[in-house]
């Protein structure tokens, strides 16, 4: 997927209303919220892990955000068998916290919490909305991966190379008398062949 497109899909996130899907745990007497900044969360593309932790208010029905809730709490990050430990940044609203992530793969997040909240014990597992694929995003249908694409692109190039080649040494199609002619379809084709070479190296590296 090129820059570009990228970028399209970055301002499309940002025109979609947020319509959240998070999960929330009680542990007395506070409300624990963790979900996605950006949903749906899609794979490679910067997100943040959210999180909102409320108390009770003075009146009846009314709660309040929780000042330095992670202070003296450890957050990790889980994927399957694999952990990460994440540092916790405060929101200007009180109660809001996040951590910015790019999630590298699809299926299912969770976030432990472990420690306590001014002198609270906390030790919960939150699981948090799966990560999708880009393909979620892709309209038009494709009707093939971008791999597949690009190398029959390739494959058409270096046809149309073979083909040229062919006719230099034929003669066909130039005057193999007039040197200058002759030397200049030689370069241009050099210069495609180094554009070939160079696109199927970026597909590797792509795999």
């Amino acid at each position: 997927m090129n820059i570009i497109v990228l970028v399209v899909i970055a301002l499309s996130f940002a025109a979609m209303p947020q319509a959240f899907a998070h999960t929330t745990v009680e542990v007395e007497p506070y409300e624990i919220e963790a979900g996605w900044g950006i949903e749906p969360p899609v794979v490679g593309m910067r997100n943040d892990f959210v999180f909102r932790i409320i108390e009770p208010g003075a009146t009846a029905g009314s709660f309040v955000g929780v000042k330095n809730a992670f202070q003296d709490m450890t957050t990790t990050a889980m994927f399957g068998g694999t952990s990460k430990v994440i540092d916790i940044n405060s929101d200007a609203r009180l109660g809001y916290y996040y951590s910015p992530v790019i999630p590298t793969k699809i299926g299912s997040y969770a976030i432990n919490l472990e420690g306590e909240i001014n002198g609270v014990d906390v030790d919960v597992q939150i699981p948090i909305e799966d990560v999708e694929s880009t393909a979620i995003l892709n309209f038009p249908p494709t009707g093939g991966s971008s791999s597949d694409q690009d190398v029959a692109a390739l494959k058409n190039a270096v046809s149309s190379i073979q083909r040229d080649v062919a006719a230099i040494q034929s003669g066909s199609g130039i005057d193999i008398a007039n040197d200058g002619a002759y030397d200049f379809a030689v370069f241009g084709l050099s210069i495609a062949s180094a554009a070939i070479i160079l696109a199927i190296v970026s597909l590797v590296k792509r795999k």
